[in-house]
């Protein structure tokens, strides 16, 4: 049977079902030792207060495992929607929320935030909600991240031409200016380990001590880039032909252009600033949607933030299963899958195939 024609339920059902099956699982799995699953589903209960607390500490440890698998699932489902969104604005296959910036922009504000802060180090990404500057951490990297998005969208709007494809080359112009930013203050504070580990925890993001706070900020960019959805979707079904044939069948081609920008941006921006950068999500879960749902928008865009809810969740798990304490940041285990699958997609390229 044809992707496109296949029903969603199962699919939402299937995923539904794997998604408390992980969070579960990451609640009874953790760095410091394994749980009952009826202690674990004791704790989760208690935090939504629907039941007594485990003891107080035993308590704590329980959420911020919870905490932590709420945050991966969000984050993936926020990162691989972005994907979606940009590779069908500008046509390409290839690109992903990474190659915009703003990724980057935030990440480069994280590390200012670092530097202003005086270089306390690890312990910026470890005291959770003890002291401010976790909260001042994800602060600066939001504003990072939207400061990319309004340079680039002023960047954009001050060319000959406003095309897809001229917003993509000023967004690998400013990622790769940035970078460059990012690199130089590395290669500044080199000296200082602490600093510096601080820097290198951020870049490839961290699941380790998160909170409600950052569930929430992920949120409020996920929510508008799904309720936008049902406008945006079929707008994008006809962009696939070009902007010209889309503007002759109706499509406020400009301002769609605009809302997919801000709502992919927006999504990219608040993952980044709740777990810092982590790659490849929103370039390797699209692909993988297209395979099981086919290239319609309407459907291409829910099953695949559906699947980046599980990606992310799912490698944090088996990481914890199979390293327990010794964890990947979990940009590093992305890295190490995403690199091979965007090589072959280069190789498929090259050799004529479908992307």
């Amino acid at each position: 049977m044809d992707p496109g024609t296949r029903s969603l339920r199962p699919l939402g059902l299937a995923g539904a079902l794997a998604l408390v099956l992980l969070v579960l699982g990451e609640v009874i799995l953790g760095t410091s030792g394994l749980s009952a699953p009826g202690t674990a589903l004791r704790a989760i209960a208690a935090s939504v207060g629907l039941g007594q607390p485990l003891e107080p500490a035993a308590q704590a440890i329980h959420e911020l495992r919870l905490w932590r698998a709420l945050c991966a699932a969000l984050a993936g489902a926020s990162l691989a929607l972005s994907g979606v969104y940009l590779q069908g604005l500008f046509r390409n296959p290839l690109a992903a929320p990474g190659l915009l910036g703003v990724s980057t922009g935030g990440t480069l504000g994280a590390t200012l935030a670092i530097l202003a802060l005086g270089g306390y180090g690890p312990q910026l990404l470890l005291e959770g909600a003890q002291t401010w500057t976790p909260y001042a951490l994800s602060g600066a990297s939001f504003l990072g991240a939207l400061a990319t998005v309004a340079l680039l969208l002023g960047l954009a709007r001050g060319t000959a031409r406003s095309e897809p494809g001229t917003l993509l080359l000023v967004g690998v112009a400013v990622n790769a200016t940035l970078g460059g930013a990012f690199v130089a203050v590395q290669a500044w504070v080199l000296d200082d380990w602490q600093v510096s580990q601080a820097l290198l925890a951020w870049s490839f993001g961290t699941l380790d001590d998160r909170q409600a706070y950052h569930a929430w900020m992920i949120l409020g960019g996920l929510v508008p880039a799904l309720v936008v959805m049902p406008r945006t979707a079929f707008a994008l079904d006809l962009f696939q032909g070009g902007e010209t044939d889309a503007r002759r069948l109706g499509v406020a081609t400009g301002a769609t252009r605009a809302l997919v920008v801000v709502v992919a941006s927006a999504a990219t921006a608040c993952a980044v600033s709740a777990v810092g950068a982590i790659g490849f999500i929103g370039l390797v879960v699209p692909h993988i949607a297209r395979r099981l749902v086919g290239t319609a928008h309407g459907r291409l865009l829910p099953a695949a933030a559906l699947l980046g809810a599980l990606l992310l969740p799912a490698l944090d798990l088996a990481q914890l299963a199979l390293l327990q304490r010794r964890l990947l940041p979990p940009g590093a285990v992305t890295a190490l899958l995403g690199g091979p699958f965007f090589l072959s997609m280069l190789l498929r390229h090259a050799r004529g195939r479908d992307l």
